[in-house]
């Protein structure tokens, strides 16, 4: 019986990791291409206009995948009550928000002394309610793994959400094309999130289920609105002390970053979660997926992220041409941050499966409060110096995670550190020496093509000629679709 539980669930990590893996890079394409054409179009300004309010987008966004879809993954049966009880749960408090923000939006709008930013805010935070009313069909996705139909529906999400920004900011709508891109996005993805289960909402409402799923959920909705405001922070900084224009150029470096690390990231989330709660009761079990997943990671996330920051300026130029120059150093600091995001992801699943909603609460809070105590103390020296201390605080949390997790499955710093570093040792001594060997290059595409060649060759050429382990097992989960 083991055994068949055991392949089954390596079928489903493969599809999940497969599908996670294919849903976002091609997200991941369609965000960089329309990014190319609305960069083109569209100045610093709008782009920091709208950075100034994202942290709302952010949150409307995130609720979709809130604290009830991981409370109900944790649930042995659910029924139609308890996707019912959430439906009518998250209209309900949604409603209630967008209320309050439309009655604060000229606080918003006096904040950063900018008028227009009134009816901008109020059209962003519709975003809230259109996103309530998918939360209980995206739990039901998430619980069942339907990765290849959450892959489907967010790939269509974007591209209809982005056709719709680029004729409007061709057409001259400026940000306001930005801000109905977002909420295109999000109905699109509500109106699939129903096709796709066939689940309905009901009148006959019994909010019983949610008491049960409160103390856990809450504590995940909380922490969520703390990784948006920890995310966003600096736009609200820089937008009260900088110009549209710093925002701007913060906005467009922080987003390619974004894609990078959460391309990662979301091949990983569709499945880490669901995976660790079907070895929920056997520890040592979990602890060999979790170290895997953990070797897995790194082996992607360091040579993605950092080769991204090794060609930023040319990604720049290139693409987005050289107004946006000033935005590459950012987005290189931002990369070395973003490398160990998807790391950091990992470890929260884990504690988040292991049913400690508080422990992850107060630790996400805990990061915000320092990296908001950190970005205020330096934004008197400068952009760049605000980015630095953020950087280094995402990558010493990472030890906070493990000592949680540790607690948990007993995970030892060594065997994190045996696990991690062979991956960002050898991308670091690769980007190194790419970055030696081009700097005297001056045409920027040639520059471009011998860098990503170069750290793509080696990498690979390095871990087989080493006998990685984890390239091995790459290698046979690409050929008998099993991962773990």
């Amino acid at each position: 019986m083991h055994s068949i539980m055991a392949e089954t669930l390596k079928e489903k990590t493969a599809k999940g990791l497969f599908w996670g893996g294919l849903n976002n890079g091609v997200q991941q394409l369609l965000n960089l291409l329309f990014g190319i054409f609305l960069a083109r179009l569209l100045s610093q300004s709008d782009y920091g206009i709208i950075g100034m309010i994202a942290i709302f987008s952010s949150l409307a966004t995130t609720l979709q995948g809130g604290g009830f879809a991981s409370a109900i993954n944790r649930k042995k049966d659910v029924c139609h009550d308890d996707y019912n009880a959430v439906f009518w749960t998250s209209v309900s408090i949604s409603a209630a928000i967008y209320i309050i923000l439309y009655v604060c939006s000229p606080l918003i709008a006096d904040f950063y002394g900018m008028p227009e930013l009134i009816p901008l805010s109020r059209y962003t935070f519709l975003g809230f309610l259109i996103a309530s009313v998918g939360i209980a069909p995206a739990a039901y996705m998430f619980r069942n793994m339907m990765v290849r139909e959450m892959a489907i529906l967010q790939i269509s999400s974007i591209f209809i959400a982005g056709v719709v920004g680029t004729i409007m900011a061709y057409s001259g709508f400026s940000y306001w094309g930005l801000a109905t891109q977002n909420n295109i996005c999000i109905l699109v993805g509500a109106v699939m999130y129903y096709y796709f289960t066939g689940w309905r909402p009901s009148l006959k409402i019994r909010l019983s289920p949610i008491r049960g799923m409160l103390a856990f959920s809450s504590k995940l909705i909380i922490t969520n609105i703390f990784n948006i405001i920890n995310a966003n922070i600096f736009s609200v900084i820089l937008g009260k002390k900088y110009l549209p224009r710093d925002v701007g150029n913060y906005t467009q470096a922080n987003k390619w970053n974004n894609m990078g690390s959460s391309f990662i990231s979301g091949m990983l989330s569709n499945v880490a979660q669901p995976v660790f709660a079907r070895v929920n009761d056997d520890k040592e079990r979990q602890k060999r997926v979790f170290r895997k997943l953990l070797r897995f990671t790194a082996f992607i996330s360091f040579p993605a992220m950092f080769g991204l920051a090794l060609v930023a300026k040319e990604f720049i130029v290139i693409l987005l041409t050289e107004k946006w120059l000033e935005s590459a150093l950012m987005m290189q600091m931002l990369c070395i941050a973003g490398a160990f995001a998807p790391l950091s992801s990992l470890f929260s699943n884990l504690i988040i499966t292991r049913g400690h909603s508080t422990t992850y609460m107060w630790c996400s809070i805990a990061l915000c409060l320092i990296q908001l105590l950190a970005v205020i103390l330096s934004a008197g020296y400068g952009i760049e110096r605000m980015i630095q201390c953020y950087v280094i605080i995402n990558i010493v949390w990472l030890f906070v995670w493990h000592y949680y997790t540790h607690q948990e499955i007993c995970l030892r710093l060594s065997e994190l550190i045996k696990d991690v570093s062979p991956y960002f040792l050898l991308t670091l001594l690769i980007v190194a020496a790419a970055a030696q060997l081009t700097v005297n290059i001056a045409n920027i595409y040639l520059s471009l093509v011998l860098k990503v060649v170069f750290v793509t060759v080696s990498y690979f050429i390095s871990l087989w000629l080493l006998g990685s382990t984890i390239f091995q097992d790459l290698i046979t989960a690409i050929k008998n679709r099993e991962i773990v």
